[in-house]
């Protein structure tokens, strides 16, 4: 998931603030506090006390270092130690935001990512990342009740709410049986859209196992997580209403974007 200029975060090992800052608004030398802490100070309290609403983006680097009198080193300290409170966090391609509560996520008989995030007043989205047919392994295979080799299709989905990314998805479908799902995905951006179209689209949640890890790379990339950040794994069967399986689902959320919420 890397950063523009204007919104990088770097988290490697920083030196004492460089000469030749020039303080600006709200810091000042000969404090005894460094400038990158007195700029956190600043912004903490601007988030904390609204004057920078959740899901509100920040003025950019050099904005910030022009508004604070230093350099960008400094400034960048200061964004990664308010990206390690968890007060910020930066977007590939549109820029460092005030981070939003996580989206309240329910897990029930009919799960939909779409519904779930409208719900919670954010603009959910959906692109294919990438699709396949291979053969079923025997988890797979178990799960949609076919044979080991089988045939089946794999969709792999990036699903986000507000443009922010909230979870990868791979699926897996019985290929006879939703065949071209792939291209329906890709032209609606909804699972659930393309599985209407198919006359799947009332598909109910039979199975659900959560479990939770460190994210790997591609999964840091493709959700713009820094290193060390976990992911919830959510594995799931969904089937159809004579309790079919239908999809075989994997998906991982970044865990600190979504609270989870089994409904019984």
């Amino acid at each position: 998931m890397s950063e523009t200029d204007d919104s990088a975060v770097t988290h490697q090992p920083f030196p004492a603030d460089p000469p030749g800052d020039d303080p600006g608004e709200d810091v000042a030398r000969g404090t005894g506090v460094a400038l990158w802490k007195q700029i956190v100070e600043r912004l903490e309290a601007d988030i904390v006390e609204g004057r920078l609403a959740p899901g509100t983006r920040l003025p950019t680097e050099m904005e910030l270092s022009e508004r604070f009198g230093v350099n960008r080193h400094t400034l960048r300290r200061a964004l990664a130690m308010l990206t390690d409170k968890r007060l910020v966090e930066a977007t590939p391609g549109r820029g460092t935001f005030v981070k939003e509560p996580p989206i309240r996520y329910p897990i029930g008989a009919r799960t939909r990512f779409s519904e779930i995030v409208s719900r919670e007043g954010r603009a959910p989205s959906g692109r294919l990342i990438g699709s396949r047919i291979e053969p079923a392994t025997a988890e797979i295979a178990e799960a949609l009740r076919l044979a080991p080799g089988d045939e089946v299709l794999r969709v792999d989905m990036i699903r986000e709410a507000d443009g922010v990314p909230i979870t990868i998805g791979s699926h897996w479908y019985e290929a006879g049986r939703c065949r071209d799902l792939d291209l329906l995905v890709a032209a609606t951006g909804s699972v659930t859209r393309a599985l209407e179209t198919l006359g799947l689209g009332d598909y109910r949640r039979l199975e659900t196992r959560i479990t939770a890890r460190l994210a790997d790379e591609e999964e840091r990339r493709l959700l713009s997580l820094p290193a060390g950040r976990t992911v919830m794994v959510i594995d799931a069967i969904n089937g159809d209403a004579q309790r079919r399986p239908i999809q075989y689902s994997r998906a991982r959320f970044s865990a600190d974007r979504v609270q989870l919420v089994v409904k019984t």
